[in-house]
Parts: C-alpha cells; sequence; structure tokens
C-alpha cells in the first residue's frame, strides 16, 4: 500500500495530534508519537520564536562577557586553589586549538586586577558582575520567551541562580580533573599492555568530558528558565545537546589544524571567524535544547491544537459544564478532589482545554483552587453552595466577567439595544436556572 506525501502531512499536521497521550495503550507508540511530536514542535519554535536571529543576538553578548565570566570563573577557582586546572581545561578544548589561551588568561588577569584596584573601591567589582549578569539576563529572556513566561525573576533571585551557576562551573572542572587522574591511575594499574592503556584513558577522558556538558547543559535547561521545569524535560535535551556541543567542538579543532596554510596568510586572524561561528552554533544549540525541553513538558499542550482554534462557543459550553458537574458529583460525594491531568485523563480531553475552562470558572468564583498537603499539583472544588449552582448561573456569570458599558456616548438607539439583549438574555438564563448542575450526570 503506496503512502502519499499528503497522507504524511495529514497526519503530521492534524491526526497525530488527534489523539491524548493517555489513550496509548502500548508504552512504544506513546513514546514514537511523542518523539514526532516533539520534533515538530521544535522545527515549528526554531522558524516561529526566531531562534537563529536570537542566537545571532547571544553571540554578539556572549564575545563582550566572555572575559568577565571566566574571569568570575577564574576568582572561584583561585578561592579553592585550582586556578591552574581551569586554565589546563580551556587548552584542551577548542579555544586551545586557536592559541587564544594566552591571550585570553592575560586579559582576565588584568580585569581581576581592575576588579580589585578600580579608581573607586569595588568599581572594579560592580563592572565586572555587571558584563555578567547582563548577559545571564539575556539568556534567561531567550529561555522564557521560548517557554512563554512573561515575568522574569526577581534581581535577588536572578542573582543567586547565575552566582550558583558560575560556582558550579569550576566545581565541575575540578572534579572531571581529579576523576580524570583517577581513571589515568587505574588504568595504568589494571592494563599493562600500552594499547589497551591508551585505548580505556581516552575513552574515559572523553566520557569525562561529555557527562560533564551533560550535567551543564541540563543545568542550564532546568535552573534558567523562570518556570518549574520537569528534571527528565531537562535531562533529554541536556545530554542530547551537550552532545552535540562536543561533537561542534571536534569539528571546529578538525577545521582550525586543517587551515595552517590559510594561516601562513591571515595569522592570528584566520581563527575568529571560525571563533565567532563557533560561539553562534553553540548558542544556536542551547537555544533549540531549550526548546526541545519545553516542547518535551508541553507535549500534550498542543493536542487537538487545530481543533481547538476552531471550537465552537456551544461545545465550549458543553465541555465546561460536563467538568464542572463532574467536580460538584465528587465533592457531593466526598471523594477526593481531581488534577487538571486526572480530569483530562478521565474522558481523554484535551489538557490544554481543560486547564483554559477550569480557568475561568475559578476567575467567576464557581470553583476554587484547593493544593492538599504534600500535593505539588492544585485539585478543584466548589465554591459556591452546590445546591446553588445552576446552569444558568454558570453561563451569566461566564458572559457577564468582565467590563461593560465603558462606551462614553453610546447612541440612543444603541442603548435601547442593550436594554432589550439583557431582556432576552436574562429569560434565557431564568429558564436554565431550573436546571441544577449536580443533577446533570445524574439525567446523563
Amino acid at each position: 500500500m503506496k503512502i502519499k506525501f499528503s497522507d504524511i502531512i495529514k497526519f503530521v499536521r492534524y491526526d497525530m495530534w488527534r489523539v491524548t497521550t493517555n489513550e496509548f495503550d502500548s508504552f512504544f507508540k506513546r513514546l514514537g508519537y511523542q518523539i514526532i511530536r516533539t520534533i515538530v514542535l521544535v522545527a515549528r519554535g526554531f522558524g516561529s520564536k526566531n531562534l537563529n536571529d536570537t542566537a545571532k543576538s547571544l553571540t554578539y553578548s556572549l564575545i563582550f562577557a566572555i572575559v568577565p565570566i571566566l574571569a568570575m570563573i577564574v576568582a572561584v577557582a583561585k578561592g579553592f586553589g585550582v586556578a591552574d586546572v581551569i586554565e589546563r581545561q580551556l587548552n584542551a578544548s577548542f579555544l586551545g586549538e586557536t592559541n587564544m589561551v594566552p591571550t585570553i588568561m592575560s586579559m582576565v588577569q588584568r580585569y581581576l586586577d581592575t576588579a580589585q584596584g578600580g579608581v573607586f573601591i569595588g568599581v572594579g567589582l560592580l563592572i565586572l558582575l555587571w558584563a555578567v549578569y547582563s548577559f545571564f539576563q539575556s539568556v534567561e529572556t531567550a529561555f522564557n520567551r521560548i517557554w512563554n513566561v512573561h515575568k522574569s525573576r526577581s534581581i535577588l533571585h536572578q542573582a543567586t541562580t547565575y552566582i550558583a551557576i558560575l560556582v558550579l562551573i569550576p566545581v565541575m572542572i575540578v572534579c572531571s580533573a581529579g576523576i580524570n587522574i583517577f581513571i589515568h591511575s587505574t588504568v595504568e594499574s589494571a592494563f599493562h599492555a600500552e594499547a589497551l592503556h591508551q585505548f580505556f584513558q581516552t575513552s574515559g577522558v572523553k566520557f569525562l568530558q561529555f557527562a560533564m556538558c551533560w550535567l551543564l547543559f541540563t543545568t542550564m535547561y532546568y535552573a534558567i528558565p523562570n518556570t518549574k521545569v520537569d528534571f527528565l524535560s531537562a535531562l533529554i535535551p541536556g545530554i542530547i545537546m551537550g552532545s552535540l556541543y562536543q561533537l561542534l567542538q571536534m569539528l571546529s579543532v578538525y577545521i582550525i589544524a586543517s587551515l595552517g596554510r590559510t594561516s601562513i596568510v591571515y595569522g592570528a586572524f584566520a581563527t575568529i571567524p571560525i571563533l565567532m561561528t563557533w560561539l553562534q552554533y553553540t548558542s544556536l544549540l542551547i537555544l533549540i535544547g531549550a526548546e526541545m525541553s519545553y516542547a518535551i513538558q508541553n507535549n500534550e499542550e498542543f493536542e487537538y491544537e487545530q481543533d481547538l482554534n476552531r471550537m465552537s462557543r456551544r461545545y465550549k459550553d458543553f465541555i465546561m459544564t460536563y467538568l464542572l458537574s463532574v467536580i460538584v458529583k465528587r465533592f457531593e460525594n466526598d471523594e477526593e478532589p481531581l488534577t487538571v491531568h486526572e480530569l483530562a485523563i478521565r474522558d481523554h480531553l484535551p489538557i490544554r482545554l481543560v486547564n483554559q475552562l477550569l480557568g475561568r470558572l475559578v476567575e467567576t468564583g464557581i470553583l476554587r483552587e484547593v493544593y492538599t498537603e504534600g500535593d505539588e499539583e492544585k485539585t478543584y472544588q466548589p465554591a459556591l453552595d452546590t445546591h446553588k449552582i445552576t446552569v444558568g448561573m454558570v453561563f451569566d456569570r461566564i458572559e457577564t466577567q468582565g467590563t461593560e458599558e465603558f462606551l462614553q456616548s453610546p447612541s440612543p438607539e444603541m442603548k435601547a439595544f442593550w436594554d432589550t439583549y439583557n431582556r432576552l438574555n436574562e429569560s434565557y438564563n431564568t429558564s436554565l436556572d431550573s436546571i441544577y448542575v449536580n443533577e446533570l450526570l445524574k439525567n446523563a
């Protein structure tokens, strides 16, 4: 049976979103759908959120902030007495191949000297801290835009998060160096053959480099967005993007090594465009990983997306009333209240729609959010006497929520029409006031 290209497009755009995650009876089928959905969401996010332009912006921010960031890392490392380990790790990275580490380290040292002995006491240190803070704030803004978060952390919260990341980096490097020494000594004593010794030592060092990148990228995706990120949603892109970053670094080293002839003509300038390209693609990898983290955690939010955008008001009111009746009935039967996920799973509803409808019922004072002790997710219970909640009252509260009659000079004809409209609407709601929400499921 031939599969048409149009069928594939239809499946990717519509069909695979018209099934909720909890409907799959096979783990591997559910996993397959989630992987395909994540790839599609990342591709959509890449274009709609202009990740390429954001990566270019972050590249220039990183160029200006790289020396202050390294100065902070070296300052922390000096506090631990391991500043030389940082320099050795830089020499072992892509920067070492560009022969720029001595220049960068001399700039770092001058920066630290300036910070310690500024014209005014503390001015140099404040400039250093501000440069680091500005870069991390740019990264957080980019991450928040990807996560659709419109509010940043407080300055104090930002400062503590950024300092924690900067302290973690030298600690990771030192731990990596220590484990590297341990592997070297263990392998040397265990394998006397030179070939085996070289193989296991090289493999151990490479694995540590990858593991350190995995930890660093995972930490960024988990800690920087101003929202709660599931650890698994940070770990998966952390491992994938950390690995791709290492491969990018290997490719850059290979390109630098292959440009010996070019370097003779351009000298040190030959490495500048490669360094800029490396920084840009590093920024792009970081942003794609953040988009992947968002897509993994919010996979369910895009179920029935096309249908929800075209949903009729009548069908939306029906589902809202149904959810309310379920919550009211469980409350009257003294059953445990349900979370958003549990309500969505119960009837295979898209979680995005359930969130939206329950939010409206909370805003109008018909439901209230409840956090039980030890539970992280909120549940929902009636905010009114259940024997007073009628369908007419629910519709009236939903329809009248928000501002009305704010026009300064409506025409007499418009005023008369408004009065007539209200009378008709009131008579409609009065007829629905005889139908109580707690009786709906009984008669269904």
